[in-house]
């Protein structure tokens, strides 16, 4: 019997996702932002609390008004160490992305490779970073080497297993199908593989960054490089037992985190979530 086809196209259109209202953008940011400032707020409170009920003396805890004013007071070296410090990472993550990359990729899908290095690239990631430290510091003397090898080492491997997590939970229904289109190797890598492993693979990009902040703060403060950079800083600020600048700088860092998960991160979640027809739990 024949199939009418405005039957068939009302039909089709009933299983598709029905469409949400639009929200106006003043609305989405407040919605977004208000909990974070709520946290801040709580925050706030507790550490004013404790200065008001003297929990440590001013030279263990300085309170918010003396941190901000620090903060305030030593902006233009605190901004350049910020700059350098910044620079330092983006610099060390990029060079991670590529070698994560390219040897997840290979390993993910060459399983002499899988065999041979597989649990090794694991053994990387979970060694700390000062662990390296030394090594790094014989190896390239006290030069931005040191640290720009501590931070490859310390983020190359959690993108590699983001990228290899990713492949290995890809759908063979999805393989299947990328076959019966003509996708041969390469194209199917491309097409099919890569984009379905992307949700892992952004996971792992942001554990990578954390790996990789982590280990250049800890090399700016343990390896004493040239240069006033943030960690620097932090180990300045403790030598001379001042409080406020330690907290201030532990603030930069701390915001300079949220804003890359937030922006960064957060953005390409966000976009992969709306493109897979995902839930939104941020939103």
């Amino acid at each position: 019997m024949a199939v009418d086809e405005r039957e068939l196209t009302s039909g089709l259109d009933a299983l598709e996702t029905p469409r949400l209202p639009r929200v106006a953008r003043g609305r989405r940011i407040w919605r977004a932002a208000w909990p974070k400032l709520l946290a801040i707020a709580i925050f706030l409170g507790v550490w004013q609390f404790l200065i008001w009920i003297h929990w440590k003396p001013d030279y263990q805890l300085a309170s918010p008004a003396d941190t901000f004013q620090s903060l305030w007071d030593n902006w233009d070296v605190i901004s350049e160490g910020m700059s350098r410090t910044l620079r330092r990472g983006i610099q060390g993550y990029a060079m991670a992305l590529a070698i994560g990359v390219v040897i997840g990729a290979a390993v993910a899908r060459i399983p002499v490779l899988r065999a041979a290095i597989g649990s090794m690239i694991t053994g990387l990631q979970t060694m700390p970073s000062v662990a390296w430290f030394p090594f790094a510091l014989v190896l390239f003397q006290l030069s931005e080497g040191a640290i720009f090898f501590v931070v490859v080492i310390g983020a190359a491997p959690s993108i590699a297993n983001g990228l290899i997590n990713g492949v290995d939970n890809v759908s063979p229904v999805l393989l299947r199908a990328g076959k019966v289109l003509g996708a041969k190797r390469l194209d199917s890598l491309r097409y099919v593989v890569l984009p379905a492993a992307l949700p892992s693979f952004v996971g792992g990009l942001k554990q990578g960054w954390a790996f990789a902040w982590r280990s250049l703060l800890a090399g700016e403060i343990i390896g004493g490089i040239a240069g006033f950079s943030l960690g620097q800083q932090l180990a300045a600020n403790r030598d001379v037992g001042d409080m406020a600048g330690i907290q201030a700088v532990m603030i930069v860092l701390f915001t300079i985190g949220v804003l890359v998960d937030v922006v960064v991160f957060g953005f390409a979640e966000r976009k992969i979530r709306k493109r897979y027809g995902l839930v939104d739990a941020a939103a």
